[in-house]
């Protein structure tokens, strides 16, 4: 009883002057206060405003941070006059309320009627004490006291409705109002309000999802008592009592989860972040990816990038098929930053700069021959070789010796200094850049990819991607001159799209890292640019994948799902030449190597066997020989004697060729010549 008496006294002391105030003013004064500023959960929000993602804290609850103006002007009203009518005038203790409960105390022997103002019981939430001890009771009201001399209402209140308690982990209004009604609290109904008001009571036994019955009776109790109080009408609150409670939590927004974790970790103390994502397309391709994985190997990812190319802003980053797939599919792996042989990818980059070059026009007819860069022998994917065909051919069906052909002439170098120009980092196997880049020798990340494509569509002009914050203050850089980067976009924009896919919608290239380790699909229209990933994280090869028959549908579905609709390409720049090849400048009708004043014409002759160097037993017959290429007839010559004349077929037999070494020679009949070294044991 004597702390039942003591509380009884304090209450009095509230409605006292002088002396006795002066005392009470200086116990107030000397309050410690526990901290008020209490960690919240990061939260990652679209270009938009949109929510992408929420972080518990430390503890693993949600609670995130929120004001009065952020929460539905109705509810606030109605928790004031259920909860504490006297809210805006008092001083962090009811007298009234606090006489009532204490005289019901001193008669009951016990509590009865709580008497609790919303100060208070922030100060139970801030020091996460008990409710029904009267050592806490009297504790709570000195840190109300205190509280209410040094914030302002609207302060308090929003430490209410930051900490207030909705069942498991949910702290705030905010936290309780996305996982119950998947919605922040600006605009909620009568029901919804009612039930959060009773949802703090009492957390745990009125949980929607685990006591449905006693959450909807504890509501219907509120809004009782608000048509008494005049806050509801009975119609208002009679349609309220037929809104269904919710059975189950709502997951909280996890949307673009790799990007999000890098914004968390270049920026750890922050607990805001505002990225370029579109929330909308970011969940559609994060939907595509997984269907996109379909009839795939269980250990099969994706990546998917898209872009705005005019402000450079990524609309969307898939690194995966998402978190949940992390143990299957290495989800948890961002392949949007790994660095991958880009396969064919890079292919309309160097046909651009042999445009700025003058070497070669959309139209300029290149060989597609066996050709020999010392110990590199390019080979066409297929196997196979077409012979002379037009730049636009070779570059849209993916010729592997022609490009050799130009980055031969062009210097792997210059390549790479495109790239660097670009602001994109590339990775080589070794100290200087080969021929083999040309094919995909280099490590690029998707992103850095689709940065690269960006410049195409933007005249050849190159900024760096960006995913959060204003754009980059690094210097665009001119890569091509506008006429090169529109001639590749026209050949790209003329390739074939995938079954049932529009066609010219995109100028996209495919690309197929060796070995099927890397599936590749990047394009772009006049307003976007996207790129697709496809493979095993760990870099092993994923039989039969192609980049053109498993990532091109998806760059096309890609494009799909954008909100806005296609934009076309510019124009071709009015000094763009578009001519046929008969009518080119003569330099430009046919690709013609620097050295090519001391190569053999592509139609002289070439001894295909014996292969040079070759060392062959001697038996009862002559050597074999076979010629390709040239005109008939041939004449055959051994260390410079002839022994056949007047051949027209293409191999013949050599005899009385003795052992050791020997050179063997052919002549067609325009005095064209080749000849190899053998040795006969």
């Amino acid at each position: 009883m004597r702390a039942h008496r003591l509380l009884f006294a304090l209450a009095l002391l509230l409605t006292l002057g002088g002396y006795a105030r002066d005392r009470l003013d200086a116990w107030v004064d000397a309050t410690v206060l526990p901290p008020l500023l209490s960690e919240t959960s990061t939260e990652m929000r679209d270009r938009a405003g949109r929510l992408l993602r929420v972080y518990t804290v430390a503890d693993g609850r949600w609670r995130l941070a929120v004001t009065p103006g952020q929460v539905d002007a109705r509810y606030l009203e109605m928790l004031i006059a259920y909860e504490d009518k006297r809210f805006r005038s008092h001083s962090g203790i009811d007298p009234r309320a606090m006489l009532r409960a204490a005289w019901q105390a001193a008669w009951h022997g016990g509590v009865v009627s709580g008497g609790s103002t919303l100060t208070m019981q922030v100060a139970r939430l801030l020091e996460e004490s008990g409710t029904g001890r009267w050592a806490g009771k009297l504790r709570q009201m000195r840190v109300a006291l205190a509280l209410e001399r040094r914030l302002s209402k609207a302060q308090i209140l929003a430490l209410y409705l930051t900490h207030a308690p909705y069942g498991g982990n949910l702290e705030g209004i905010r936290a309780a109002t996305l996982a119950w009604f998947g919605k922040e609290p600006r605009r909620l109904t009568p029901a919804e309000a009612a039930l959060l008001i009773a949802l703090p009571q009492s957390p745990e036994a009125r949980r929607p999802d685990r006591a449905h019955g006693a959450a909807r009776a504890a509501r219907d109790r509120v809004l009782d008592r608000m048509v008494r109080a005049g806050r509801l009408t009975a119609e208002a609150a009679e349609a309220a009592l037929s809104e269904p409670v919710p059975q189950a939590r709502r997951p909280f927004p996890a949307l673009a989860p790799h990007l999000t974790d890098r914004a968390v970790a270049e920026a750890p103390g922050q607990t805001y972040h505002r990225l370029t994502l579109d929330a909308g397309l970011q969940a559609r391709l994060e939907t595509l990816a997984r269907s996109a994985l379909r009839g795939l190997p269980g250990n099969v990812s994706i990546a998917i990038v898209l872009a705005d190319h005019r402000s450079g802003a990524i609309l969307a980053s898939v690194g995966s098929a998402g978190l949940r797939n992390a143990e299957a599919r290495d989800g948890f792996v961002d392949m949007t930053q790994a660095l991958r042989s880009p396969g064919s990818t890079l292919k309309p980059l160097i046909y651009g700069l042999a445009f700025d070059r003058g070497l070669a026009h959309p139209q300029t007819l290149i060989d597609d021959r066996p050709i020999a860069f010392g110990r590199y022998a390019p080979q066409n994917f297929d196997g196979r070789f077409r012979g002379e065909v037009t730049v636009t051919d070779a570059l849209r069906k993916s010729l592997n010796i022609p490009v050799v052909l130009l980055m031969n002439e062009i210097g792997p170098a210059h390549l790479m200094d495109l790239m660097r120009r670009a602001h994109v980092r590339a990775e080589l196997p070794g100290e200087r850049p080969g021929l083999a880049v040309a094919l995909g020798g280099v490590g690029i990340s998707l992103t850095d990819l689709v940065q690269l494509y960006a410049a195409l569509p933007e005249g050849g002009i190159a900024r760096p991607l960006r995913w959060t914050g204003p754009a980059s203050d690094a210097p665009p850089q001119r890569i091509l001159s506008p006429v090169a980067a529109w001639q590749v976009g026209d050949i790209l924009l003329g390739l074939a799209p995938p079954p049932g896919a529009p066609r010219r919608a995109l100028a996209y290239k495919t690309g197929t890292s060796y070995g099927h380790r890397d599936a590749w699909a990047v394009g772009y229209d006049g307003a976007h640019v996207a790129g697709v990933w496809i493979g095993r994280p760990d870099g092993t090869p994923v039989p039969g994948a192609f980049g053109g028959n498993i990532a091109a549908p998806v760059l096309f579905e890609a494009f799909q799902r954008l909100d806005t609709p296609r934009t076309p390409l510019p124009p071709p720049p009015p000094e763009t030449l578009i001519l046929p090849t008969a009518e080119l400048p003569q330099p430009l009708r046919r690709f013609t190597p620097r050295d090519a004043v001391f190569a053999a014409a592509p139609d002289a002759p070439k001894l295909i066997f014996p292969p040079d160097g070759a060392r062959l037993a001697t038996g009862e017959h002559g050597v074999p020989v076979k010629v390709r290429d040239g005109t008939p007839p041939f004449t055959w010559l051994a260390n410079g004697a002839p022994l056949l004349t007047g051949v027209h077929r293409r191999q013949a037999e050599l005899t009385g060729l003795e052992r050791g070494f020997s050179q063997l020679s052919v002549i067609d009949a325009k005095g064209r010549a080749a000849r190899v070294t053998i040795r006969l044991d």
